[in-house]
């Protein structure tokens, strides 16, 4: 089993920064890769950004540029560093982890707002 508790999300101006936090507990040794994923209203869960345990990362083309995602191993922490925030960016943000086994684990999300 594992736990994945995000934080740091909030109301921002459009151009503004957020960076949100995945603290991750449990099992950690039966996750692949952490990363980022996001849901707007009426839209489906998209992946923002990833990040495997070597460290190599990937990213939605929306995102390239102003969003990095990091980990701090020793911490069991993954973050997403949002810079220069657009409205379209709106949505509620999930920490993701893919288990070993091929399933997915998921935080509770966490709401990202940016105003205009």
């Amino acid at each position: 089993q594992v736990q994945l508790v995000e934080s740091g999300g909030g109301l921002v101006q459009a151009g503004g920064s957020l960076r949100l936090s995945c603290a991750a507990s449990g099992s950690i040794f039966s996750i692949n890769a952490m990363g980022w994923y996001h849901q707007a209203p009426g839209k489906q869960r998209a992946l923002v950004a990833t990040i495997t345990k070597g460290g190599s990362t990937n990213y939605a083309d929306s995102v390239k540029g102003r969003f990095t995602i990091s980990r701090d191993t020793a911490k069991n922490t993954v973050y997403l560093q949002m810079n220069n925030l657009k409205p379209e960016d709106t949505a509620v943000y999930y920490c993701n982890g893919k288990a070993i086994a091929g399933f997915d684990y998921w935080g509770q999300g966490t709401q990202v707002t940016v105003s205009s």
